[in-house]
């Protein structure tokens, strides 16, 4: 969560470094995700502005982000509900991506299309994944669990139980470990993880 104008733009350049972008400006014309990533961490600051007077100020702020959000959503068929998602998000392309209200995820975490981060059995629990995180296209992260630190996780894998071993691939249905390379040649060179 963004309590302050100094962490709202924190947050931005980390997630222009996640995306390999010099710049927090999109282009006028097309840069949906990078506009949608914008609405979400604006949405998300203006949300969390608590002071009455402060609060009636920004309301018109807050009201135009809602919208953007909720446009940008439904045209890239983005379903983001948490907004417990570290610096360093990156959305690599259009397509259904959807985390449920109660997921944590840490930073410099790469999802790809077709992912889904959300609860199961009736339960209202997400997972909590750790910082420098590759989510290939396609996974399914289901249920109360935890995903370490580095982890790289394989297209199409369908991760059920909690993955502790950091720095490590996972994949298949249900996921296994697969590999012990970490996630960090997945993400953006950007962020200085490569060794």
């Amino acid at each position: 969560m963004i309590y302050s104008k100094d962490e709202l733009l924190y947050f931005l350049q980390e997630d222009a470094k996640a995306n390999g972008r010099k710049s927090i400006r999109p282009r006028f014309f097309g840069d949906d995700i990078w506009k949608f990533i914008i609405a979400y961490r604006k949405k998300d600051y203006y949300s969390n502005i608590k002071n009455r007077f402060k609060s009636i100020l920004i309301l018109p702020f807050k009201l135009f982000y809602n919208y953007r959000f909720s446009v940008l959503s439904h045209r890239l068929c983005f379903s983001i509900a948490s907004f417990n998602i570290g610096p360093g998000l990156c959305l690599v392309h259009y397509g259904s991506i959807v985390i449920g209200d109660n997921a944590i995820i840490g930073s410099n975490c790469r999802i790809q299309e077709g992912v889904t981060i959300g609860a199961t059995n009736g339960s209202s629990k997400s997972a909590t994944i750790g910082n420098n995180v590759f989510i290939g296209t396609g996974a399914k992260i289901i249920g109360d669990i935890c995903i370490a630190n580095d982890v790289a996780i394989g297209a199409n894998a369908v991760v059920c139980k909690s993955v502790e071993e950091p720095g490590t691939t996972w994949g298949g249905v249900p996921a296994k470990k697969i590999g012990d390379n970490n996630s960090h040649s997945n993400l953006s060179s950007l962020l200085g993880l490569l060794d």
